[in-house]
């Protein structure tokens, strides 16, 4: 049974935020801006909760409230507020709301209150209100309701529920992880660990022991065992994320890892089975460190079962108001700032810009406008410099490729810096990337490039 929400929120932003992250919960949603328009809504459709806003233009929401609950007593209604007083809460909790939520609201918390309330509920069945349904992935993280990141969704969901290995492919801060945990939890694995490790932010020296772990005595100052990743992730999930960066030597050990499903930690003779998952992701163009003999092939092959694409920010930038509004909603309310809404102006300015640095990148950007904002509402002035000087510039001209996939990601990174260097300093140029000062010096002796 698929259960029915109505969200009464005047901002319109605001409600269809809310209606997209309750519809990847597997609920359904409708949103509306005033108590009249809910009530010729519930004349015609049952809805299982409402979800409405304290301050309504008209009837406000605890009037809504008590109407409501004059025709039907057992209706779930939640109240949410951005202007919280003690006696609009105790007036709520007299009223019958279930609950009295402040905003900006934390998405999390919002569902596990509806959730909660939807148990209370007499007659409710638990199963259809269940914190972990029988094949739950979790998208709250993943926001975007663009056409690439609908079918991106559907193809995770295929693939979810299979026992094959996949690949993850994007730019930096495009959120490769969060597809991989959406791919976890979808599984049958989901019960089970998910264990990520970076591979290019542990030395070559020590991944050895991190994956395998070692016994007593292995080496010297091994006083005692270590399980490694391998083992801690049996039965589960195991993310390689940067998988690119892996050295040949531990390449050929994960490929007989993946062929015999048995590891032998270091300084024992006895092997152990295992059973894992293993999602890996990077942002190299892969098919060319293959190519280039920089990636084993036969490792490739056994990692890209199934291929997830992850889209720039560039590609999709329909998401940009709803990944926006919702780093607002967050940095707001941890900050403690009375943030509510973005100038129109400002949201251009993010509308046309290039995201180099990805979805990370707009998070950044828009944490220290809400640090540096003053009011109610995030103005151009709060954003970076660079954004507003070099927005209409940053895009580096893709040329199509012999695979007509474009630029790799490493070619469109040294042109970024190539270009726009010499405008910005160190940390600039690497906040704008996406990446720490210390990897943008590694990218500028890799390739040559002085300033």
């Amino acid at each position: 049974m698929i259960l029915r929400l109505l969200i009464v929120e005047p901002d319109e932003r605001n409600c269809e935020a809310l209606k997209r992250v309750f519809l990847k919960e597997g609920y359904e949603a409708d949103c509306t801006g005033n108590a009249e328009a809910a009530m010729k809504l519930l004349d015609e459709l049952s809805y299982d909760l409402i979800l409405s806003e304290l301050t309504l233009p008209g009837m406000d929401g605890i009037e809504f409230l008590r109407s409501i609950k004059v025709r039907d007593p057992g209706k779930r209604f939640i109240i949410m507020t951005a202007n919280a007083t003690l006696d609009s809460a105790l007036k709520a909790i007299k009223g019958g709301a279930s609950d009295y939520l402040l905003k900006p609201l934390m998405y999390d918390e919002a569902i596990k209150s509806i959730r909660k309330s939807l148990q209370e509920k007499p007659g409710a069945d638990p199963a259809a209100i269940s914190c972990e349904p029988a094949k739950k992935l979790d998208f709250t993280r993943i926001l975007g309701d663009s056409a690439i990141m609908r079918r991106l969704i559907v193809d995770v969901k295929k693939v979810a529920d299979s026992r094959s290995n996949v690949l993850v492919v994007g730019e930096t801060g495009t959120g490769k992880e969060l597809f991989a945990r959406a791919v976890h939890s979808g599984s049958p694995r989901r019960k089970g660990p998910f264990i990520p490790i970076n591979c290019s932010a542990i030395p070559e020296t020590l991944l050895e022991t991190e994956f395998f772990g070692y016994e007593r005595g292995a080496f010297t100052g091994a006083a005692a065992p270590k399980k490694g990743l391998f083992e801690a992730a049996d039965g589960g999930t195991l993310f390689l994320d940067e998988i690119g960066d892996l050295g040949q030597p531990l390449q050929a050990k994960l490929l007989r890892v993946m062929d015999d499903r048995e590891i032998r930690p270091l300084g024992s003779i006895q092997t152990r089975k295992i059973d894992i998952r293993f999602v890996a992701a990077t942002n190299k163009n892969i098919v060319k460190e293959v190519k280039e003999g920089r990636f084993r092939e036969d490792l490739y092959y056994r990692l890209n079962v199934v291929t997830l694409k992850i889209p720039p920010l560039r590609e999709r930038k329909e998401d940009i108001p709803i990944l926006t509004t919702t780093f607002l909603d967050r940095y707001a309310r941890e900050i403690g700032k009375p943030l509510r809404s973005i100038n129109d102006k400002a949201m251009k300015l993010l509308m046309e810009y290039g995201w180099p640095g990805n979805v990370r990148e707009l998070q950044n950007i828009i944490e220290r406008a809400v640090l540096l904002a003053e009011g109610e509402v995030l103005m151009p002035s709060h954003l970076t410099v660079e954004l507003r000087n070099t927005y209409t510039a940053v895009v580096v001209p893709v040329p199509n490729g012999s695979n007509g996939e474009g630029l790799s990601i490493e070619e469109y990174t040294k042109e970024f810096i190539l270009k726009h260097q010499s405008a910005c300093n160190e940390q600039q140029l690497a906040d704008m990337l996406g990446i720490t000062r210390k990897a943008l010096w590694e990218k500028r002796k890799r390739w040559g490039i002085k300033k």
